[in-house]
């Protein structure tokens, strides 16, 4: 809702109404909020706030067991659609829709997500409720903002850090900006057949007998087609900590307030990930960017191996890159089962997005986390 625009006013029984699927609403205090859109993204799972819908979250969102943080609360006011009138009557309610009829216009039904998108303000870049002043902002939305943020100086990390649920522009010339993008299917559909035609190669070349690892000038040991599965995992292992590596120093690097060039490079690496989280078309790595590192990886490997043993070192770790790009996207907008390993894995990663940005690096495993103390501390939904 347009912060200019007039409060709508419902009954708790119009709130209370709102308790499904397609159409889930709920409470702070007086502040009505349409959660439909955020159900699959929330870390603790679609079912824990549907089971609450329609009621006050006051003292779920204090806690225990969980406190949720300043982001997230900011986040939530993105959904904010009007206020209760607990003063009112079930008799009232045509009263009450007669006044939002004045203030707004008639309201569909919030599940027709067509139609609701349609009151937002035209001038948006898109059509969701959004906290976000047009006119107040430290950047102007209606313009790309890649060679915006580099002027913000030392108010860049605060600003990065506070997401919002809007799509990102970066370029203003479409070439350049559609090369922003990516569906998450052409992850798979570009690199597993590579993986998959690497380790045919490889196993059935390591099945010739002839490759071997030469420790010394007299000495070598032979490396049969079994070892295959182990040099395959040793470089699914070499890649999360690689990712976490690239997750920790170059996505969280701080840039220096007065460079204007890193800041915007830092945006265009990751920044704009954190100031739009759930932007759908920016979640994993366009191929030909990620074909850099990916030739990088192979160079190294196949300097430091033998040429099959490298190649199957790093087959290993390009498996690991897709399955990385993949978790994440789940990690974004699936809804996994409660109690599963995904589902720890999307609570652990969203409060890194909302609360600890400087910790909590790990996206497809939480190991490196622990040697590198940079855990993110248990805590329970």
């Amino acid at each position: 809702m347009s912060p200019s625009t007039s409060p709508r006013f419902f009954t708790e029984r119009e709130v209370a109404r709102h308790c499904t699927k397609d159409s889930c609403w709920v409470l702070l205090g007086t502040r009505v909020y349409d959660v439909t859109t955020f159900l699959r993204m929330h870390p603790g799972g679609e079912a824990l706030i549907r089971s609450r819908a329609g009621k006050d979250l006051t003292r779920e969102m204090e806690g225990p067991p969980h406190r949720h943080s300043e982001n997230a609360r900011r986040w939530l006011e993105q959904y904010y659609i009007g206020e209760v009138d607990r003063e009112s009557g079930a008799e009232e309610v045509q009263t009450l829709r007669e006044r939002r009829k004045a203030n707004e216009g008639t309201e569909e039904k919030s599940a027709d997500k067509n139609n609701k998108l349609q009151e937002e303000d035209e001038d948006s870049p898109h059509k969701l409720c959004s906290s976000v002043d047009l006119d107040k902002d430290l950047v102007d939305w209606r313009k790309p903002l890649a060679w915006q943020v580099g002027h913000l100086r030392e108010k860049y990390d605060a600003w990065v850090h506070q997401p919002v649920d809007r799509p990102i522009r970066l370029f203003g010339n479409p070439f350049m900006e559609a090369a922003t993008k990516t569906s998450w299917y052409w992850v798979p559909v570009v690199w597993l057949p590579i993986v998959f035609y690497l380790c045919w190669h490889c196993y059935t070349t390591l099945a010739q007998g002839t490759t071997r690892l030469e420790l010394s000038s007299e000495f070598s040991i032979p490396i049969h087609k079994y070892m295959f599965p182990f040099l395959f995992l040793l470089g699914w292992s070499l890649w999360t900590f690689i990712e976490y590596c690239i997750h920790r120093f170059v996505f969280h690097m701080k840039p220096p307030a007065h460079n204007y060039y890193l800041i915007t490079l830092h945006f265009l690496l990751h920044g704009q990930h954190h100031k739009s989280p759930f932007d759908g078309s920016r979640l994993v790595f366009p191929p030909g960017l990620a074909s850099i590192v990916v030739g990088m990886f192979y160079m190294t490997l196949c300097k430091m191996l033998p040429q099959t043993l490298g190649v199957s070192v790093f087959v290993g770790g390009l498996c690991g890159y897709v399955v990385y790009d993949m978790i994440h996207y789940y990690l974004h907008y699936g809804s996994p089962k409660k109690g599963s390993y995904l589902y720890g894995l999307k609570a652990y990663h969203v409060k890194h997005h909302f609360e600890h940005q400087r910790s909590g690096f790990g996206i497809t495993t939480t190991f490196w986390d622990h040697p590198f103390n940079t855990a993110i501390p248990d805590e329970k939904f």
